[in-house]
């Protein structure tokens, strides 16, 4: 096949199930005001990544090598945008008793992920690692659009749980001062090692 889709899929759930600026947004939205309010929120996360697959597939990184400097900009105002995130979350305290009209809705889940250099960087990589050079645009993007939303389908409810039972635990304890502020270091980490450390 003209996408390695077995390969990329194996890629996709590593990256998409582990620790990350989403994730962290998802497991503390589902923390502080449970699984089923989250759900809006992890919907927006998932088709938010949508929203960055499809543009590059198109030309984006045609655009990226003729302006670096503007994509350079975005890195790094994306960064502080989640680091923001970051900030909010070590401040958050968990509470199943959250007003639920408060939970962010799809709106605020379709930012994260075109804010998020973790995405961008993971999206670039099975373009360049796992489609095979000719392939026409439309049938790759579609492959890889699809790969990653099965992943994100099955994984991202899965954080958005971890926090919902999280918060059961050590909500209003001695240590969810503690497991907040790591959850951001977590976030801030993962952003500092796209930016620095080459990783996806």
């Amino acid at each position: 096949m003209s996408v390695a889709v077995t390969s990329f899929a194996i890629f996709a759930a590593s990256q998409v199930g582990t620790p990350g600026p989403a994730n962290m947004a998802l497991m503390a939205t589902g923390a502080r005001y449970g699984f089923r309010a989250a759900l809006p929120f992890v919907a927006g996360v998932a088709l938010g990544k949508q929203l960055v697959i499809w543009p590059v597939g198109f030309g984006l990184m045609e655009l990226a090598e003729a302006a670096p400097w503007a994509f350079e900009a975005l890195k790094y105002a994306s960064a502080a945008y989640i680091i923001w995130l970051a900030w909010r979350v070590a401040h958050m305290r968990l509470g199943t008793g959250a007003d639920v009209a408060d939970a962010p809705g799809v709106l605020a889940g379709l930012i994260v992920h075109p804010l998020n250099p973790k995405a961008w960087a993971m999206i670039v990589g099975g373009f360049t690692a796992f489609v095979a050079p000719g392939t026409p645009t439309i049938e790759a993007t579609a492959t890889i659009a699809a790969v990653l939303l099965a992943c994100q389908i099955l994984l991202h409810p899965l954080w958005t749980l971890a926090g919902e039972a999280t918060a059961r635990t050590v909500a209003g304890t001695a240590v969810e001062p503690y497991l907040m502020g790591t959850l951001a270091a977590l976030t801030v980490a993962s952003v500092m090692f796209v930016l620095f450390g080459g990783g996806t």
